[in-house]
């Protein structure tokens, strides 16, 4: 019974692959034991050895149903400023947000291993 339960978690309910040049994104919607939808969001690159054998370099991110609307939201804005050079206006973050440049990225690792 767990490991059935084990493979049902990995069960990818809808799968959208978009190539863009040398890489492939892979959109895909899984559930949880407890039938929640999330989001997958994997990048793919083809890498060369060098002996000249290839393989896939892949980094993945997780997103969760209750971060859609923050994570569209910063999504929209970064495009925003890319496509036109015009910062958004910013409507008083949290001040636990304003100095996004502090994030310890070792210590979102250490917490990820632990799960």
């Amino acid at each position: 019974m767990m490991e059935e339960n084990e493979n049902r978690a990995r069960v990818e309910i809808f799968s959208k692959a978009v190539r863009a040049g040398k890489r492939t994104y892979f959109f895909d919607v899984k559930a949880t034991q407890s039938n929640q939808y999330y989001l997958t969001i994997t990048e793919s690159k083809k890498r060369f050895d060098q002996d000249g054998k290839f393989h896939y370099e892949k980094h993945k991110v997780f997103l969760y149903k209750e971060d859609f609307d923050k994570f569209v939201e910063g999504l929209s804005d970064v495009i925003e400023f890319i496509k036109t050079g015009k910062k958004p206006e910013v409507e008083n973050l949290p001040a636990e947000t304003t100095n996004l440049n502090d994030v310890n990225f070792e210590d979102l690792e250490d917490s990820d291993s632990k799960k």
